[in-house]
Protein backbone atom coordinates (compact mmCIF):
# COMPACT_ATOMS: atom_id res chain seq x y z
CA UNK A 1 0.00 0.00 0.00
CA UNK A 2 2.94 2.25 1.03
CA UNK A 3 4.37 1.74 -2.24
CA UNK A 4 0.82 2.60 -4.41
CA UNK A 5 0.98 5.68 -2.11
CA UNK A 6 4.10 6.68 -2.91
CA UNK A 7 3.57 6.17 -6.90
CA UNK A 8 0.31 8.48 -6.49
CA UNK A 9 2.54 11.04 -4.88
CA UNK A 10 4.92 10.69 -7.47
CA UNK A 11 2.63 10.97 -10.32
CA UNK A 12 0.52 13.56 -8.98
CA UNK A 13 4.10 15.71 -8.58
CA UNK A 14 4.93 15.14 -11.92
CA UNK A 15 1.66 15.79 -13.65
CA UNK A 16 1.99 19.38 -11.87
CA UNK A 17 5.65 19.68 -13.13
CA UNK A 18 5.21 19.54 -16.61
CA UNK A 19 1.41 20.93 -16.81
CA UNK A 20 3.34 24.29 -15.31
CA UNK A 21 1.89 27.25 -17.21
CA UNK A 22 5.20 28.63 -19.04
CA UNK A 23 5.69 32.73 -19.29
CA UNK A 24 7.82 34.25 -21.62
CA UNK A 25 11.07 36.23 -19.87
CA UNK A 26 10.58 40.43 -19.94
CA UNK A 27 13.64 40.16 -22.33
CA UNK A 28 11.26 38.50 -25.27
CA UNK A 29 9.68 41.99 -25.52
CA UNK A 30 10.88 43.82 -27.96
CA UNK A 31 11.82 47.70 -27.88
CA UNK A 32 8.38 49.14 -29.68
CA UNK A 33 6.54 51.78 -30.22
CA UNK A 34 2.98 50.80 -29.92
CA UNK A 35 1.01 51.39 -33.51
CA UNK A 36 -2.48 51.36 -32.07
CA UNK A 37 -4.21 51.62 -35.98
CA UNK A 38 -1.88 48.57 -36.71
CA UNK A 39 -3.66 47.26 -33.58
CA UNK A 40 -7.24 48.37 -34.81
CA UNK A 41 -6.17 46.41 -38.40
CA UNK A 42 -6.13 43.09 -36.20
CA UNK A 43 -9.02 44.20 -34.36
CA UNK A 44 -10.80 43.66 -37.02
CA UNK A 45 -8.84 40.83 -38.59
CA UNK A 46 -9.62 38.62 -35.16
CA UNK A 47 -13.20 40.09 -35.42
CA UNK A 48 -12.35 40.65 -31.77
CA UNK A 49 -15.86 42.62 -31.44
CA UNK A 50 -18.12 39.71 -32.61
CA UNK A 51 -17.18 37.44 -29.01
CA UNK A 52 -16.18 40.25 -26.52
CA UNK A 53 -19.57 42.93 -27.73
CA UNK A 54 -18.65 46.22 -29.44
CA UNK A 55 -17.87 47.87 -25.82
CA UNK A 56 -15.39 44.32 -25.07
CA UNK A 57 -17.37 43.56 -21.94
CA UNK A 58 -17.94 40.19 -22.79
CA UNK A 59 -20.59 38.06 -21.09
CA UNK A 60 -21.26 35.68 -24.27
CA UNK A 61 -22.20 31.95 -23.59
CA UNK A 62 -20.21 29.80 -26.01
CA UNK A 63 -22.04 26.21 -25.33
CA UNK A 64 -19.64 23.06 -26.00
CA UNK A 65 -19.53 19.33 -25.41
CA UNK A 66 -17.07 20.19 -22.43
CA UNK A 67 -19.35 22.88 -20.78
CA UNK A 68 -19.94 26.64 -21.18
CA UNK A 69 -17.09 28.90 -21.59
CA UNK A 70 -18.05 32.63 -20.60
CA UNK A 71 -16.74 35.13 -22.71
CA UNK A 72 -14.62 37.30 -20.19
CA UNK A 73 -14.83 41.62 -20.40
CA UNK A 74 -11.55 42.73 -22.43
CA UNK A 75 -12.39 46.61 -22.10
CA UNK A 76 -9.56 48.55 -20.49
CA UNK A 77 -11.82 48.43 -17.21
CA UNK A 78 -9.08 47.99 -14.55
CA UNK A 79 -10.97 45.32 -12.12
CA UNK A 80 -13.22 42.79 -14.39
CA UNK A 81 -11.24 43.92 -17.34
CA UNK A 82 -7.60 44.05 -18.72
CA UNK A 83 -6.77 47.58 -17.56
CA UNK A 84 -4.43 46.63 -15.39
CA UNK A 85 -2.67 44.03 -17.26
CA UNK A 86 1.34 44.75 -18.33
CA UNK A 87 2.15 44.51 -21.54
CA UNK A 88 4.10 41.34 -21.14
CA UNK A 89 0.76 39.65 -19.46
CA UNK A 90 -1.36 40.19 -22.56
CA UNK A 91 1.37 38.71 -24.50
CA UNK A 92 1.72 36.07 -22.95
CA UNK A 93 -2.45 35.27 -22.44
CA UNK A 94 -1.80 35.29 -26.38
CA UNK A 95 0.85 33.61 -26.95
CA UNK A 96 0.70 31.10 -24.43
CA UNK A 97 -3.03 30.89 -23.07
CA UNK A 98 -1.92 31.80 -19.51
CA UNK A 99 -3.49 34.46 -17.64
CA UNK A 100 -1.71 37.36 -15.38
CA UNK A 101 -1.96 35.16 -12.07
CA UNK A 102 -0.80 32.35 -14.17
CA UNK A 103 -3.51 29.84 -14.48
CA UNK A 104 -3.81 28.17 -18.05
CA UNK A 105 -6.89 29.68 -20.08
CA UNK A 106 -9.22 27.32 -21.64
CA UNK A 107 -8.50 27.31 -25.68
CA UNK A 108 -12.37 28.44 -26.19
CA UNK A 109 -10.03 31.75 -25.77
CA UNK A 110 -8.53 31.00 -29.45
CA UNK A 111 -4.27 31.65 -28.62
CA UNK A 112 -3.57 28.30 -30.37
CA UNK A 113 -4.00 30.96 -33.61
CA UNK A 114 -2.86 33.79 -31.82
CA UNK A 115 0.45 31.98 -30.97
CA UNK A 116 1.51 32.48 -34.61
CA UNK A 117 0.80 36.16 -34.24
CA UNK A 118 4.31 38.48 -33.59
CA UNK A 119 4.89 39.80 -30.84
CA UNK A 120 4.92 43.37 -32.14
CA UNK A 121 1.65 43.09 -33.29
CA UNK A 122 0.24 41.77 -30.23
CA UNK A 123 1.48 45.02 -28.51
CA UNK A 124 0.07 47.25 -31.15
CA UNK A 125 -3.46 45.33 -30.25
CA UNK A 126 -3.26 46.11 -26.77
CA UNK A 127 -2.37 49.89 -27.31
CA UNK A 128 -5.82 49.58 -29.76
CA UNK A 129 -7.88 48.32 -26.97
CA UNK A 130 -6.42 50.56 -24.44
CA UNK A 131 -8.57 53.09 -26.11
CA UNK A 132 -11.89 51.88 -25.59
CA UNK A 133 -14.17 53.15 -22.98
CA UNK A 134 -13.71 50.90 -19.36
CA UNK A 135 -16.21 48.88 -18.80
CA UNK A 136 -17.30 47.19 -15.47
CA UNK A 137 -18.44 43.68 -16.10
CA UNK A 138 -17.80 40.53 -14.79
CA UNK A 139 -19.50 37.67 -16.50
CA UNK A 140 -18.42 35.03 -14.35
CA UNK A 141 -17.02 31.74 -14.31
CA UNK A 142 -17.46 29.20 -16.87
CA UNK A 143 -19.65 26.13 -16.21
CA UNK A 144 -17.70 22.85 -17.14
CA UNK A 145 -17.88 19.37 -16.05
CA UNK A 146 -15.19 17.04 -14.38
CA UNK A 147 -12.59 16.43 -15.13
CA UNK A 148 -12.79 19.78 -18.02
CA UNK A 149 -13.12 21.61 -15.10
CA UNK A 150 -9.79 20.20 -13.71
CA UNK A 151 -8.34 23.67 -15.34
CA UNK A 152 -4.33 22.74 -15.04
CA UNK A 153 -4.85 19.63 -17.19
CA UNK A 154 -4.82 22.06 -19.67
CA UNK A 155 -1.21 21.91 -19.88
CA UNK A 156 -1.02 18.70 -20.99
CA UNK A 157 -3.49 19.46 -23.89
CA UNK A 158 -1.04 22.57 -24.54
CA UNK A 159 1.70 20.01 -25.32
CA UNK A 160 -0.41 18.30 -28.03
CA UNK A 161 -1.97 21.11 -29.62
CA UNK A 162 -0.21 24.45 -29.17
CA UNK A 163 2.11 25.27 -31.50
CA UNK A 164 3.63 28.31 -33.04
CA UNK A 165 4.95 26.84 -36.55
CA UNK A 166 2.66 27.21 -39.54
CA UNK A 167 0.16 24.82 -40.54
CA UNK A 168 0.81 24.96 -44.13
CA UNK A 169 4.02 25.89 -45.05
CA UNK A 170 4.37 28.25 -48.14
CA UNK A 171 7.05 27.16 -50.69
CA UNK A 172 5.73 29.55 -53.22
CA UNK A 173 8.13 32.78 -52.10
CA UNK A 174 5.03 35.13 -52.44
CA UNK A 175 4.93 37.64 -50.03
CA UNK A 176 1.12 37.60 -50.74
CA UNK A 177 0.57 34.62 -49.80
CA UNK A 178 2.82 34.47 -46.58
CA UNK A 179 0.44 37.28 -45.75
CA UNK A 180 -2.71 35.62 -46.05
CA UNK A 181 -0.99 32.63 -44.23
CA UNK A 182 -0.32 34.99 -41.29
CA UNK A 183 -4.05 36.64 -41.40
CA UNK A 184 -5.68 33.23 -41.57
CA UNK A 185 -3.59 31.39 -39.62
CA UNK A 186 -2.76 33.74 -36.77
CA UNK A 187 -5.22 37.02 -36.37
CA UNK A 188 -8.22 35.71 -37.99
CA UNK A 189 -8.06 32.17 -35.94
CA UNK A 190 -10.18 30.96 -39.37
CA UNK A 191 -9.59 26.89 -38.63
CA UNK A 192 -11.27 27.50 -35.05
CA UNK A 193 -14.64 27.15 -37.05
CA UNK A 194 -13.64 25.61 -40.15
CA UNK A 195 -11.47 22.90 -39.47
CA UNK A 196 -13.00 19.73 -37.67
CA UNK A 197 -11.80 18.99 -33.94
CA UNK A 198 -11.06 15.51 -32.37
CA UNK A 199 -12.61 14.54 -29.16
CA UNK A 200 -10.24 16.42 -26.98
CA UNK A 201 -11.45 19.58 -28.69
CA UNK A 202 -7.94 20.17 -30.49
CA UNK A 203 -7.61 20.89 -34.27
CA UNK A 204 -7.92 18.21 -36.73
CA UNK A 205 -4.73 19.66 -38.99
CA UNK A 206 -5.34 16.87 -41.42
CA UNK A 207 -8.73 18.46 -42.15
CA UNK A 208 -7.42 22.34 -42.05
CA UNK A 209 -10.36 24.33 -43.29
CA UNK A 210 -12.34 21.60 -44.69
CA UNK A 211 -15.53 22.98 -42.35
CA UNK A 212 -16.69 21.95 -39.32
CA UNK A 213 -19.87 20.99 -37.01
CA UNK A 214 -21.78 24.44 -36.59
CA UNK A 215 -20.29 25.84 -32.96
CA UNK A 216 -23.81 27.32 -32.69
CA UNK A 217 -25.47 24.04 -33.17
CA UNK A 218 -27.16 24.09 -36.51
CA UNK A 219 -25.97 22.85 -39.95
CA UNK A 220 -21.84 22.99 -40.83
CA UNK A 221 -19.36 25.86 -41.08
CA UNK A 222 -18.15 25.29 -44.75
CA UNK A 223 -15.16 24.04 -46.61
CA UNK A 224 -13.12 27.05 -47.70
CA UNK A 225 -10.02 24.83 -49.10
CA UNK A 226 -9.74 24.63 -53.06
CA UNK A 227 -11.69 21.46 -53.07
CA UNK A 228 -14.75 21.36 -55.28
CA UNK A 229 -16.70 20.83 -52.20
CA UNK A 230 -15.42 24.33 -50.89
CA UNK A 231 -13.88 27.45 -52.90
CA UNK A 232 -12.68 25.40 -56.33
CA UNK A 233 -14.99 27.26 -58.54
CA UNK A 234 -14.30 30.47 -56.79
CA UNK A 235 -11.67 32.99 -58.15
CA UNK A 236 -9.32 35.12 -56.12
CA UNK A 237 -11.12 38.30 -56.87
CA UNK A 238 -14.23 36.76 -56.07
CA UNK A 239 -13.02 35.45 -52.30
CA UNK A 240 -11.82 39.25 -52.12
CA UNK A 241 -14.85 40.42 -53.15
CA UNK A 242 -16.70 37.95 -50.89
CA UNK A 243 -15.00 39.58 -48.00
CA UNK A 244 -15.12 42.82 -48.61
CA UNK A 245 -18.79 43.24 -49.65
CA UNK A 246 -20.57 39.59 -48.23
CA UNK A 247 -21.92 38.81 -51.70
CA UNK A 248 -20.86 34.94 -53.83
CA UNK A 249 -20.45 34.83 -56.80
CA UNK A 250 -24.06 33.47 -57.35
CA UNK A 251 -25.24 36.78 -55.92
CA UNK A 252 -26.19 35.21 -52.88
CA UNK A 253 -25.10 36.70 -49.35
CA UNK A 254 -23.26 35.73 -46.15
CA UNK A 255 -25.14 34.58 -43.25
CA UNK A 256 -24.91 33.34 -40.08
CA UNK A 257 -21.97 33.85 -37.64
CA UNK A 258 -19.82 35.19 -40.91
CA UNK A 259 -22.01 38.55 -40.80
CA UNK A 260 -19.95 39.70 -38.60
CA UNK A 261 -16.76 38.40 -39.87
CA UNK A 262 -17.30 39.63 -43.05
CA UNK A 263 -18.10 43.00 -41.55
CA UNK A 264 -14.85 43.00 -39.84
CA UNK A 265 -12.96 41.83 -42.90
CA UNK A 266 -14.50 44.04 -44.85
CA UNK A 267 -12.52 46.76 -42.87
CA UNK A 268 -9.23 45.16 -43.88
CA UNK A 269 -6.82 46.59 -46.92
CA UNK A 270 -7.83 45.47 -50.14
CA UNK A 271 -4.11 43.93 -50.18
CA UNK A 272 -4.87 42.25 -46.96
CA UNK A 273 -8.17 40.90 -48.60
CA UNK A 274 -6.48 40.02 -51.43
CA UNK A 275 -3.40 38.18 -49.39
CA UNK A 276 -6.51 36.30 -47.52
CA UNK A 277 -7.80 35.31 -50.87
CA UNK A 278 -4.56 33.64 -52.65
CA UNK A 279 -3.38 31.78 -49.33
CA UNK A 280 -6.95 29.86 -49.32
CA UNK A 281 -6.58 29.13 -53.07
CA UNK A 282 -3.03 27.93 -52.48
CA UNK A 283 -3.49 25.86 -49.84
CA UNK A 284 -4.16 21.51 -49.95
CA UNK A 285 -7.42 20.95 -51.26
CA UNK A 286 -9.67 18.46 -48.80
CA UNK A 287 -12.94 16.83 -49.44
Amino acid sequence: MRWILAGLVVAGLLFWWVTEPPSLNPAALPDHVADSANGELFFHAGSCASCHGEDLAGGLNLHSDFGTFVVPNISPDSDSGIGGWSDLAFVNAMMLGVSPGGRHYYPSFPYTSYTRMKVQDLLDLKAYLDTFQPVSNNPGPHELDFPWNVRRGIGLWKMRYLSQGPVVADTSGSSEIERGRYLVEGAGHCAECHTSRDRFGGLELNQWLAGAANPDGEGRVPNITPHQDGLAAWSESEIAYYLESGFTPDFDTVGGSMVAVQENLARLTDADRKAISAYLKSIPARP
